[in-house]
């Protein structure tokens, strides 16, 4: 590299060329991070000082910050686990361990519900009338634990002329219990006309 020199000293021009030359040396370059660790490294650290102003006006300091993020975290974790596609991640039992009640107890119950606007109880009381009433006429075996999906399989294969019903019936019950879903006017109306479509249908004991 030359460089210019007036008396003993670099002319102004010079001394700008050479500086720019020996900046565009590609040793710079490679001893410079990759381009995405500086941006991380830039991000962390503006991150970091947010969050010291943070701690410095949040009571207790950073000790408080970190107790606040803590249950902020846990609250969201709540939330998703109870409004997300799934409360518990499969299906649970239809019905309750306990006295066995009939078809018709069970329509009482559904009516009560929707009466006082508890669309979800009144949604799983009229399912479960559905399969008393496919039990006591010899569709279903009575059996503790069954699920709504194992109705829809196990009936829909009794009675083909039902899997259409059955399955649009379990598919609202499991929204509506499993899957967050708000229950409504008509969502009791398809298990009505579930109950209905059964009650009328002609069964064949198995």
């Amino acid at each position: 590299m030359l460089w210019t020199v007036v008396g003993d000293e670099l002319s102004r021009e010079a001394a700008r060329r050479a500086a720019r030359e020996e900046l565009l040396d590609r040793r710079y370059d490679e001893a410079q991070p990759p381009l995405l660790a500086r941006i991380v490294g830039r991000v962390l650290r503006e991150i970091g000082e947010l969050l010291t102003k943070a701690a410095g006006n949040a009571p207790g300091g950073r000790l408080g910050l970190l107790v606040f993020f803590g249950l902020l975290a846990l609250f969201a974790t709540v939330v998703i686990v109870r409004l997300g596609p799934s409360r518990n991640g499969s299906e649970g039992a239809l019905f309750e361990t306990g006295r066995v009640l009939t078809a018709a107890d069970h329509r009482a119950l559904a009516e009560q519900a929707a009466g006082a606007g508890q669309w979800a109880e009144a949604v799983r009381e009229r399912l479960r009338a559905v399969v008393r009433e496919l039990e006591s006429r010899g569709v279903l075996e009575p059996r503790p634990g069954r699920t709504a999906g194992e109705v829809a399989r196990d009936g829909g294969r009794a009675l083909p002329a039902l899997t259409e019903p059955l399955r649009r019936g379990t598919t609202v019950f499991d929204e509506v219990w499993y899957g967050g879903r708000t229950a409504d006017a008509a969502s009791y109306t398809v298990l009505q006309d579930l109950d209905r479509a059964v009650s009328e249908s002609r069964m064949v004991a198995l």
